[in-house]
């Protein structure tokens, strides 16, 4: 019997799993590694923290499943996108992990797009503004602010392509994480023209490799750290994005997932290669036939955490997390729809889709002394199933599809709750999957079975993934819903120049 082994490397953990043949998921483990926040508007990690908790996750999945290391056929990450990790040509690190939610190049972004006509211009090529959150301003930032760091660069990887390198010695970067950078979904190739006008050229980028690639094998250095055996085959895996699709088996002609974990966003796969529209963005899957529209929620399951820091401190302390999240789970479902007409908006970090705005925080909307914790943290999950419907309204219209039901992945599915919520503000079926937790990590496995040949194609996959539960919504809350979904768009509309003024020096904009 050979294994898999996949890895789904997020914002705050890697979720590690080993994998036999059949998409069976043997055992799991999780890794905590820190996110730093040096500066307001700034999000940074340490890249050896992903490789250090990758190596102690192996460590214990092999030891846990009791196999040899000779039974692993392949390995696959996927990762969270618009990492910007420099490193010299002999690999070393020369600067944190800019992580996807650092907005520290909005000057960058708003100076990018005057060099291309200014943003009425750039919004008609490129389909939507840029932010201090994308990639190419980031690398502008560095070039300005940082040019011994830039000038020393060999190359500027993703978190994938930078553990790739750590196994295999090879610099690469994969086709769907390339597109958070610019890539042409046409010609498979770097948005060459687009990295010279924003004076940064490609020079310093890395080779392009598609997810199901073998980009080289295990070295003797990796393997030791690791505890796995040299010449392992390592494949090209994806973005967090693209393998939910897989994992949850999204993944034909107008299909559509949500995830729901740390941030949240919803997926839609299609063939074609299409404009960036509303904040939602054409990427390549994970299938290097099919390109998929992705709308990003920033804020999710983090936001979570901090509403449990600040409303439920005792309990946090004298509870388990499992028991700390039945806790609130339960006082949720006291809450009727609508949280009492309380309306909670989900954008601590700024937000992407379905508007995008570096500039804008959370609002608590409409609090009156009838409301309790409970009613807050109910209205907190309404808040971001706001955002989702707004973002699949967004998709309906912009490309024609016709999304009647989603399937469902990340940590929050373990919330049934939240997922009703979902599914009564969106008013669409939702369906979760036998690992909802896990299906990021097994999208990436599916792509080093793909590769390593032992399916021949993704569709494949279907039959391997069990759907376990299914939401419908009750219309009975539809009403309460729809008023305060438009109240909710009207927060944005009516404060989005007021959070610009109020964090424009906070945020040394």
């Amino acid at each position: 019997m050979h294994y898999f082994l996949a890895y789904d490397v997020g914002t705050s953990s890697v979720k590690s799993i080993l994998v036999d043949e059949a998409g069976t998921i043997l055992v799991s483990a999780i890794e905590d590694y820190p996110l730093h926040m040096p500066n307001p508007g700034w999000v940074e990690q340490v890249p050896i923290d992903y490789w250090n908790a990758i190596c102690k996750a192996t460590k214990r999945l092999v030891a846990d499943a009791a196999i040899q290391p000779q039974q692993i056929k392949g390995i696959a990450f996927t990762t969270q996108a618009m990492g910007i990790i420099p490193v010299n040509k002999q690999g070393e690190v020369l600067y944190p992990n800019i992580s996807w939610v650092d907005g520290r190049a909005e000057k960058q972004a708003i100076s990018t797009m005057r060099r291309i006509g200014g943003k009425a211009v750039f919004k008609q090529i490129a389909g939507v503004e840029i932010t201090g959150k994308d990639v190419v301003p980031k690398l502008v930032w560095l070039k300005e602010n940082r040019p011994d760091i830039f000038n020393n660069t060999y190359k500027f990887l993703d978190v994938n392509g930078y553990l790739k390198y750590k196994c295999t010695d090879r610099m690469t970067a994969e086709w769907s994480g390339a597109c958070s950078y610019s890539f042409n979904l046409k010609s498979k190739d770097w948005e060459r023209l687009f990295f010279k006008l924003a004076g940064v050229g490609t020079d310093k980028l890395p080779d392009l490799v598609r997810s199901i690639d073998e980009v080289g094998k295990l070295t003797e250095q990796a393997a030791v750290e690791m505890g796995l055996c040299e010449g392992i085959p390592v494949y090209g895996g994806c973005d967090d994005t693209q393998s939910a699709a897989v994992g949850t088996t999204a993944i034909c002609e107008g299909e559509a997932h949500i995830y729901v974990g740390t941030s949240a966003w919803v997926g839609v796969m299609t063939k074609d290669a299409k404009s960036f529209r509303n904040g939602t963005f054409c990427l390549q899957s994970a299938d290097p036939n099919m390109n998929i529209v992705v709308g990003i929620t920033e804020s999710a399951g983090v936001n979570t955490e901090w509403l449990l820091s600040a409303f439920y401190t005792h309990e946090k302390q004298s509870l388990s997390t499992s028991a700390l999240f039945g806790l609130l789970e339960d006082e949720v479902k006291q809450i009727p729809a609508g949280s009492e007409y309380l309306v909670v908006t989900p954008w601590f970090l700024g937000e992407r889709c379905p508007v995008s705005t570096t500039t804008t925080r959370s609002t608590i909307f409409n609090l009156s002394h009838q409301h309790t914790r409970a009613h807050i943290a109910r209205a907190h999950f309404e808040g971001i199933a706001y955002n989702l419907r707004w973002t699949i309204q967004n998709m309906e219209r912009d490309f024609g599809f016709k999304i009647d039901a989603l399937k469902v992945t990340g940590g929050g599915t373990y919330n049934n709750t939240w997922m009703q919520i979902i599914a009564d503000v969106t008013q669409r079926k939702i369906i979760s999957t036998s690992q909802p937790k896990n299906a990021g990590a097994l999208g990436a496995a599916m792509c080093a079975m793909v590769g390593s040949g032992t399916f021949k194609e993704f569709k494949e996959i279907k039959k391997l993934i069990r759907q376990k539960d299914v939401f419908i919504p009750d219309a009975n809350n539809k009403k309460v819903y729809d008023t305060l979904f438009a109240s909710y768009q009207q927060v944005f509309q009516q404060l989005n120049r007021t959070y610009q003024v109020i964090n424009k020096t906070r945020f040394e904009l």
